[in-house]
């Protein structure tokens, strides 16, 4: 057991990778063409309900599938081949885009919101399936010493896409309507899932114990409970997922109807929190000695909070998409540092396992934080629902940042660079963290 000094890996050592190359360009447009179907989607809804609940839905929907396939998807990430994995993920994105493309071209009168709800719960579906695989293939490529390098510049790829994919979404929208639109992401699915046979991920060879999925999952959420430090994560990361980030699925509610903004309009406002992540991934790929990653991961989470409570009471576009901006840099420390701590404190044969059960954490907040939104949206404004919901949130996050040593003590690695075959330690890095 070790300290974990720093990141002595630099931003070019990553890139000079060319399969990390490779899962990096996956992850980036993976991440722009469902932020540009979200955003289509979104927009297709608001207008055929007018709706806020409704609306809410479709990330609701989106999310539903992560707290029910998330363990099983973390079991597949650690025994099988994880490339492949991620191939037979996209392949679903492909046929579901080109099935709601027929609907559209068919007859676009056809479309009904219930169409929108199983795209959306299938694009949910297919990235609880492929997450853990493509997470723990990043830390397959580069090491430890590399992470916080690496995951950096794939939250940046990630942001790339949150940034880009709204705003093509919405000026397409505007000037080829929905059915161009989605012809145009199925292009985007299609060159993805090429792509994707490209990936080179090794192979980890752990000790050769299949255990049954139901006890690998009972061991990932056993040996979190021992764990203070992943305990602190996934309470905040329940915390945010319910009460801060769903309101970024009501931003087009906000655009349309407080500020009066169109669909171009709307899916800039939509990736003003995209840009602040790629600023703030930018800063931390290029740093060096970084140590108290959940003290990041932790203050990062307060911010978006408190952007999340003063945004939405803005009367002006410029000054909303600013705060935006602000939360988004606050939220990349969040989205850097919950891979990274989780990974760090995990040993290796485990890795898929816990990320499985991050995703689990993810999923089962999502979709109640964002149907008690929107019906709170409903019953009084959208603004008094998203600031009671980060006002609740900030309060929910002050247990664990007392509490846990998210904030107080330098994370330790779990495990020396273990050579494939080895055995490795399962103690949790939580008890070295508190000790």
């Amino acid at each position: 057991m070790r300290p974990l000094s720093g990141v002595r890996g630099t931003l070019w050592s990553v890139l000079q990778s060319a399969d990390f190359r490779v899962i990096w360009y996956v992850g980036s447009i993976g991440e722009f063409g469902r932020r540009m179907e979200l955003l289509v989607l979104s927009w297709l809804v608001l207008q055929l309900t007018d709706s806020y609940f409704q609306l809410g839905l479709v990330l609701a929907f989106n999310n539903l599938p992560r707290p029910m396939v998330s363990m099983f998807t973390g079991y597949i990430a650690d025994r099988f081949a994880r490339a492949k994995v991620m191939l037979a993920a996209q392949s679903i994105n492909v046929l579901t885009a080109a099935a709601l493309l027929a609907v559209m071209a068919v007859d676009f009168d056809l479309v009904q919101p219930w169409h929108v709800f199983a795209a959306v719960f299938l694009q949910g579906l297919t990235k609880a399936i492929e997450d853990p695989s493509r997470r723990t293939g990043i830390f397959d490529i580069v090491g430890p010493q590399k992470l916080v390098n690496a995951l950096s510049l794939d939250v940046i790829s990630n942001n790339a896409g949150k940034m880009t994919g709204p705003v093509v979404g919405g000026i397409l929208v505007d000037t080829a309507g929905f059915t161009g639109a989605f012809a145009v992401l199925l292009t985007v699915h299609l060159y993805n899932w090429a792509l994707m046979t490209r990936l080179q991920i090794p192979v980890f060879q752990g000790t050769g114990n299949a255990e049954p999925v139901w006890r690998s999952m009972g061991t990932a959420v056993k040996y979190a409970w021992r764990s203070p430090v992943l305990v602190g994560l996934l309470y905040i990361t329940i915390v945010m997922n319910t009460l801060a980030f769903p309101f970024q699925q009501f931003i087009p509610a906000i655009g349309r109807d407080h500020l009066g903004v169109g669909a171009t309009l709307v899916g800039l406002l939509v990736a003003a929190d995209g840009i602040g992540n790629l600023m703030g991934a930018a800063m931390m790929a290029v740093s060096r000695d970084l140590r108290y990653h959940g003290r990041v991961f932790a203050l990062g989470s307060a911010g978006v909070l408190v952007i999340g409570m003063l945004f939405v009471w803005s009367p002006w576009y410029a000054l909303t998409f600013t705060l935006l901006c602000l939360g988004g840099i606050c939220q990349s420390g969040f989205a850097t540092m919950q891979s990274a701590v989780t990974m760090l404190a995990t040993p290796h044969d485990m890795r898929g396992r816990v990320m499985g059960l991050l995703s689990v954490c993810i999923g089962a907040g999502t979709p109640l934080g964002v149907v008690e939104m929107g019906a709170v949206a409903g019953a009084f404004t959208i603004q008094i629902a998203i600031f009671l919901n980060a006002f609740a949130g900030f309060v929910l996050l002050l247990p664990a940042m007392a509490l846990t040593p998210l904030l107080w003590k330098p994370l330790t690695q779990v495990e020396s660079d273990a050579p494939s075959g080895a055995q490795i330690s399962t103690e949790p890095a939580a008890d070295q963290a508190s000790s």
